[in-house]
């Protein structure tokens, strides 16, 4: 399952209401980190797809959320189960790294 594309509208029901853990990554078409770290997280939610939806929403065609949640700086990635953040990770990083801290949250 690739990664899904989440909005300002859609974020309640394909995050908040998931009935799955999500992880949301922050991103914008003009942040170098955000596109190196984007074929890793599209090979996890391959890897991982039957544990975690892994969506993408872009700060810049969505101000509510990134607001909501205190993004400051991207990529951000934050991971929700059960409706709520449960954990936060800043910047880019290898995908064993990425993939280790998502594992470890789940």
């Amino acid at each position: 399952m690739a990664t899904k594309a989440v909005t300002d509208l859609s974020f309640q029901d394909d995050v908040i209401n998931s009935d799955k853990p999500v992880l949301v990554d922050f991103w914008a078409e003009w942040c170098g980190p955000c596109k190196m770290i984007g074929p890793a997280l599209e090979e996890i939610s391959e890897e991982l797809a039957d544990k975690v939806t892994i969506a993408k929403i872009n700060i810049d065609e969505n101000p509510d959320a990134p607001g909501q949640y205190g993004v400051r700086g991207i990529p951000t990635m934050i991971l929700f189960k059960n409706g709520e953040a449960a954990a936060t990770k800043v910047g880019a990083a290898p995908k064993s790294a990425l993939k280790g801290w998502i594992e470890s949250v789940l």
